[in-house]
């Protein structure tokens, strides 16, 4: 059979903002130092507006439930470009009375003015790329702000009324040893953030640091250090939520939630993915637009439409639910995948027999605290080698 749903699938926005004033050498995200002067604001917003245009006609009368704008560095945006955009988001789409709208910002470029002009405009939450507050580790990361600027951004946020704060912090950094990364958890949690994103640092493929790698900690100083570091958050009350997450109670962000319970999104901006489900037919869709800005300025519709095949979807349900340390309801599968449980079931039993899952009949579907640990060796019994018994299962 077809896959058919339901239920109403949340839908949410990401926007892409490109540039950043210096590439750091562990950054695989699509940024670009801007060439020859500032970033077209001006022109980008307009190219925003018309992408997010574009897409309208696949959404209509679905609400927004929350906007995250990314980058690069959004903070390099004057307040008036940001204005501008919230201004254009609010005429196209029927926004959420209390949608969630997220900022990423690095400390380097945070001005007091800049984030009143954001909160004004309508952002009521921001993350902030403190990434340490050790002056010696920053330079390592090549950040462009230090230990000050970190502490000043938090400081200028609260006073332009932001109640909603997220710090990305790094550990296992270059020579860091477990003292130095309680150190800067101490000093994040000092800041008393309503949320705090603490990963490890990775090399990731085609950065800096993956071709000249830097000498990391060992195994088993990260092990320690992520054990000592989860019990001192408990303790200043960040609940663990997700895998790298930890939030107050009702801070968690909303936005993530919905990519990892496998919601709707649509995706504006330079190298910005989409998915998006439509119920008339079951199909889901991935979209992803030109990853360089010159390309999207010329052409914000182009771009690659990929659909997601139901042998496919199993894995991509269990790629993002199970990084929640609560999982998510054997019924949240059928809703936002179209697919029966049954189509689960190779997976899951693999792994419930080795420990790594909750055993069947909790209604829940969740890894175990052994299973969160070694959360890729549960995930491959979900890849798509398994289709042709979902394929059997879906027709």
């Amino acid at each position: 059979m077809t896959p058919s749903f339901d239920t109403p699938i949340p839908l949410a926005l990401y926007v892409h903002l490109p540039w950043c004033v210096r590439k750091c050498p562990y950054c695989d995200f699509n940024s670009h130092e801007p060439r020859g002067g500032e970033p077209p604001f001006a022109d980008y917003v307009a190219a925003l507006l018309r992408d997010l245009e574009a897409q309208l006609p696949e959404v209509w009368g679905r609400r927004i439930e929350s906007v995250f704008i990314g980058g690069g560095t959004p903070s390099l945006f004057p307040p008036e470009a940001m204005a501008e955009l919230m201004s254009g988001l609010r005429s196209l789409l029927p926004l959420r009375p209390d949608v969630e709208i997220t900022l990423e910002a690095n400390p380097g470029t945070a001005d007091r003015d800049f984030f009143q002009g954001y909160r004004e405009a309508g952002i009521n939450r921001l993350s902030l790329g403190v990434q340490s507050f050790d002056g010696a580790m920053l330079q390592r990361l090549g950040r462009i702000h230090g230990p000050e600027e970190a502490a000043a951004a938090v400081e200028h946020a609260r006073a332009a009324g932001f109640e909603r704060i997220n710090l990305d912090l790094m550990f296992g950094l270059p020579g860091q040893t477990v003292a130095q990364g309680m150190a800067d958890l101490e000093a994040a949690i000092a800041q008393q953030p309503e949320h705090i994103s603490w990963y490890q640092l990775t090399l990731e493929p085609n950065t800096l640091f993956a071709a000249r790698p830097p000498e990391l900690p060992e195994d088993d100083t990260v092990a320690e250090l992520f054990a000592a570091g989860s019990l001192r958050l408990a303790e200043a009350d960040y609940t663990r939520y997700e895998v790298s997450a930890y939030a107050r109670a009702g801070e968690a962000c909303r936005h993530n939630l919905n990519y990892w319970t496998f919601g709707d999104y649509l995706g504006i901006g330079a190298g910005a993915h989409g998915k998006l489900t439509q119920v008339h037919d079951g199909s889901i869709i991935r979209r992803v637009r030109p990853r360089q800005p010159q390309a999207y300025l010329a052409d914000p519709t182009g771009g690659r439409d990929t659909p997601v095949a139901p042998g496919e979807r199993p894995f991509e349900f269990m790629l993002n639910a199970l990084r929640l340390v609560d999982g998510v309801p054997e019924a949240r599968f059928r809703e936002r995948t179209g697919l029966p449980l049954e189509a689960l079931e190779p997976g899951l039993e693999r792994a419930r027999q080795r420990g790594l899952m909750d055993p069947a009949g909790s209604g829940v579907l969740r890894t175990t605290t052994e299973g969160l640990q070694f959360l890729n060796d549960v995930l491959e019994g979900f890849l798509p080698e398994a289709a042709n018994d979902v394929e059997e299962v879906s027709r």
